[in-house]
């Protein structure tokens, strides 16, 4: 398989895969899929949706990237495939966000925008080699983590961290 037929496969698992990841914590409510998965409705949860997603997605990936021998960068490809796809979401999404609140299909389209837009970027990243970002995988996925739980649990005073279906925000509230 070419890399452009897995770049194609990534697009559609890591869209496909966000719909189960959104309800996750719904359903296994703990400590864990609090951190991994959103627990609200706000716009802060659902970038833990883009972060998990990615990570789920490049565990498939990974065996087809391996087959064409493009592994090389596939650590780095991760962190800036989740970083890219975090930013250029909030910018495509957050002024309609702070407009309108939400509309679910306005929110589909500006998701999947970001994930493709995303691919061809990570397209050029698997081609060739960054040794710096590549070591620097595990600290940077940890430092997600850390985020993702310190603002679950500790949300800032700010439009981000509201869940504006149920007027609060963060962890405590629930």
């Amino acid at each position: 398989m070419k890399l452009k037929k897995i770049i194609l496969l990534n697009i559609i698992i890591v869209f496909i895969l966000s719909f189960p990841i959104h309800f996750l914590y719904e359903i296994i409510p703990n400590f864990i899929t609090s951190i991994l998965f959103p627990i609200n409705e706000s716009l802060f949860e659902h970038m833990k949706i883009i972060f998990t997603s990615y990570i789920l997605s490049n565990l498939i990936i990974y065996k087809l990237l391996k087959r064409i021998n493009l592994t090389n960068n596939f650590k780095a490809s991760i962190i800036l495939s989740i970083t890219y796809n975090i930013l250029i979401f909030l910018v495509l999404f957050y002024p309609i966000y702070l407009t309108t609140k939400h509309n679910l299909i306005v929110t589909l389209i500006i998701y999947l925008i970001s994930i493709v837009l995303t691919q061809i970027i990570n397209y050029y990243v698997l081609k060739s080699y960054n040794p710096i970002i590549n070591k620097l995988f595990i600290p940077i996925l940890v430092l997600y983590i850390i985020i993702f739980a310190i603002f679950t649990y500790y949300p800032l005073n700010n439009n981000f961290f509201i869940d504006y279906y149920n007027n609060k925000k963060g962890f405590s509230n629930y």
